[in-house]
């Protein structure tokens, strides 16, 4: 499997299990307005993720920012868990977010180079 393809594949996983984030955005919209808030944005991430999967290398910004961003919240949500902040069984959701990161920065297409870069 080349590069390309295997990031594509990422990319369409990613971006489907962003997008079926609109079911809980859908129960949490009264309940926690915060959280309804932030699963709109990931929601819309997906639907992005699944637009680049057609041209991975035309999306390296969206790519990197997806995968930083997993580390950020990551960071975040893995210091509130152990601070007892939220419950320790966020605790999976952090490894998820951590793997989809990595995923990410692996398979990034490099940068090309153009004629004023190069």
């Amino acid at each position: 499997m080349t590069r390309e393809k295997a990031l594509r594949i990422v990319l369409i996983f990613v971006g489907l299990l962003f997008v079926a984030l609109i079911y809980p955005l859908a129960l949490f919209m009264r309940q926690e307005p915060a959280l309804a808030m932030m699963l709109s944005l990931y929601v819309t991430l997906g639907i992005f993720l699944l637009l680049a999967a057609r041209n991975p290398s035309a999306h390296r910004s969206l790519i990197a920012f997806t995968a930083w961003s997993s580390f950020a919240h990551a960071a975040i949500m893995g210091t509130q868990a152990l601070r007892n902040m939220i419950a320790r069984g966020e605790l999976i959701g952090v490894a998820v977010l951590v793997v989809i990161g990595v995923a990410l920065l692996v398979l990034v297409p490099p940068k090309q180079l153009t004629a004023t870069t190069a």
